[in-house]
């Protein structure tokens, strides 16, 4: 029997590496953009077209490679960050594992120019899937340019399973940030497509953040600022009332490099515990400088996972350190340490007697009279006011109320259609009146039992069925002054894919630059003051689900705006509301879940009451 082992090609192992370590454009990115770090470069620019598929390029001012260090950089595991086993446990720079440079030169098309300071000519490498095709001296700037072109060309299965070039970017674009944050010393510029999305300047990490996220968050941060013999933290976490119901600006650093960490993640949130509504998630973004012989980076060739000596130690001086910071710069700056200056009031005139005040009132008022007295008594004219027997019917559930306020009369929170749709047999009589308790449940009767329907759940169902069926879209409400919305450069090209839609369903939006919008008009019953919140708020929402390549884009959306604009809790509602609401929902083809899955609604049978 003839030897069945055989030892893979270089070529077929750094595809099969490759699989690891780029796995998409952005991983390419945070590669290039390490190793510019690594290289000691001051500036470096990010260049990318068609979302990285076509080129990746990235261009820095660092120290340069030699004609040899040029070519052999691309083979696997060569590295000048460490020379022997221990230096695995003193490391100090971004890479090391050698592999990013040969992954990535197998599975594209990669051009590398580079100079040193002290040479007149640089090195020119041209490689295609692990094959070198020229090596040439030419004219170049110090530093280096490598330029990644046609990114998976030998591997068409992986290119075939990238997203949608507005999902891609949007992964690049993370990246770019997860790096730029941290090593805010060093001057960024990011390019797609020949438009400029970031130009970041050399600054202080607040100011790197301000850049990255908008001015707005300078109010928003509180500093965090604690030394021990464990780790030094600093950084910012946001104040609780900027909480988001989406887990997205969260930014945890060892050492300047990005790491994803259940337990330091779940250390700051605690720090947030009965501070902010339940399943809202705080923004960070801390900075961890540990010893480097106390944690081990080398578990993962993405280099995000982590682990910790003192993982215990370093949880409860994390959770103290962001809980000190919370008090100490939100709530306590909201308080008045000032004591009010007492005002000196001119004497009163000799003789002077105060006469105490007097309350007038109405006890003959009846809220559910249609009309009401206009007379106002006083105490003294009639102390005993006669009781209204009226009182009973607001419990009698077989007749209609005596009256009930009327959209006129008050202003609702719903929109309410001219016409209710027929009502199912086992639903409840229009005419029988409606409770809603603590602000959030709506109870009624059914002639099975008793209906506690949630009235957001509810209004969520209600509204994602209209908007998926295009028939009953709000007429546009023109603003009085319109309302400037500003988005970061991938997130408005997501906006501008949504425009089209959200259009449809009754907003009017203008295009003022390249990340600013303008909106003129809303559908009915949406404040201006959270136009720039329910826009996030989708893109976040739409980015998370289109990730999954087959989602439907109009039910990705439809659902998202429905969530954002159905009535939440808390929202006091009139009778009409309530009624229409229940009638809306019986109407639905799926009335007892929300378009996420939860319970609109639960009918008690009579012996479920007391058993």
């Amino acid at each position: 029997m003839s030897d069945i082992i055989n030892i893979l090609p270089d070529s077929v192992a750094n595809q099969i590496a490759a699989g690891e370590v780029v796995d998409r454009p952005a991983s390419a990115v945070k590669e290039l953009l390490e190793n510019a770090l690594d290289a000691g470069a001051s500036k470096i620019q990010l260049i990318v077209k068609d979302a990285g598929r076509t080129l990746i390029q990235v261009i820095d001012n660092g120290c340069g490679m030699s004609d040899s260090d040029a070519r052999i950089c691309f083979e696997r595991h060569a590295t000048s960050k460490i020379h022997k086993a221990d230096d695995l446990f003193a490391i100090h720079t971004m890479g090391f594992r050698g592999e990013a440079l040969a992954s990535i030169a197998a599975i594209a098309q990669v051009e590398l120019k580079s100079r040193l300071h002290d040479n007149e000519l640089g090195t020119l490498v041209l490689i295609e899937g692990s094959q070198v095709k020229e090596q040439s001296p030419c004219a170049c700037p110090c530093g280096t340019s490598i330029a990644v072109k046609n990114l998976f060309f030998n591997v068409p299965a992986r290119r075939n399973f990238l997203k949608k070039d507005s999902i891609e970017l949007s992964h690049i674009e993370e990246i770019f940030k997860r790096v730029a944050l941290t090593n805010y010393h060093v001057d960024y510029s990011f390019t797609s497509n020949g438009r400029l999305l970031y130009d970041l300047r050399a600054g202080n990490f607040a100011e790197r953040i301000s850049q990255l996220f908008g001015n707005s968050y300078r109010e928003r941060l509180c500093p965090v600022n604690e030394q021990t013999d464990i780790a030094n933290i600093t950084g910012y976490v946001a104040k609780p009332e900027f909480a988001r119901k989406t887990r997205g600006e969260q930014y945890l650093f060892v050492n300047h490099r990005f790491i994803k960490h259940p337990a330091l993640s779940a250390a700051i949130e605690k720090a947030y515990a009965d501070i902010i509504p339940d399943r809202y998630y705080p923004s960070y973004f801390i900075h961890l400088d540990i010893d480097p012989s106390r944690i081990d980076v080398n578990i993962h060739p993405t280099k995000t996972e982590v682990k910790f000596i003192d993982e215990h130690s370093l949880f409860a001086i994390l959770r103290a350190a962001t809980k000190k910071a919370i008090g100490q710069f939100s709530l306590a700056s909201e308080l008045q340490f000032n004591p009010i200056e007492e005002v000196d009031f001119p004497p009163a005139p000799k003789g002077y007697i105060p006469t105490p005040p007097s309350i007038h009132y109405n006890p003959a008022y009846n809220p559910f009279e249609s009309t009401r007295p206009s007379k106002s008594v006083t105490p003294q004219s009639d102390p005993k006011p006669a009781a209204d027997p009226k009182w009973k019917s607001f419990f009698d559930l077989d007749a209609a109320p005596a009256s009930a306020p009327t959209p006129a009369d008050s202003q609702t929170a719903l929109d309410i259609p001219d016409t209710a749709a027929p009502l199912p047999s086992d639903s409840p009589a229009e005419a029988s009146p409606c409770l809603q308790l603590a602000s959030s449940h709506i109870v009624s009767v059914l002639p099975s039992g008793l209906l506690v329907v949630d009235q957001q759940a509810a209004h969520e169902r209600i509204l994602f069925e209209r908007l998926m069926q295009h028939r009953t879209a709000p007429h546009a409400q023109q603003l009085l002054f319109p309302v400037n919305c500003q988005f970061s450069p991938a997130d408005a090209d997501i906006f501008n894919e949504l425009i089209p839609d959200l259009k449809a369903y009754g907003f009017e939006i203008g295009s003022l630059g390249q990340t600013t919008f303008v909106v003129t008009a809303t559908p009915p019953d949406i404040k201006e003051s959270e136009l720039q919140h329910l826009f996030d708020q989708v893109i976040v929402e739409y980015k998370g689900a289109m990730i999954q390549k087959f989602t439907d884009r109009a039910q990705c959306l439809c659902r998202s705006m429905a969530r954002q604009l159905a009535v939440k809790p808390g929202t006091r509602l009139q009778q009409p509301e309530m009624q229409q609401i229940i009638a809306d929902l019986f109407c639905c083809q799926t009335p007892t879940l929300s378009p996420s899955g939860r319970k609109t609604m639960v009918i008690l049978q009579p012996d479920q009451l007391f058993n």
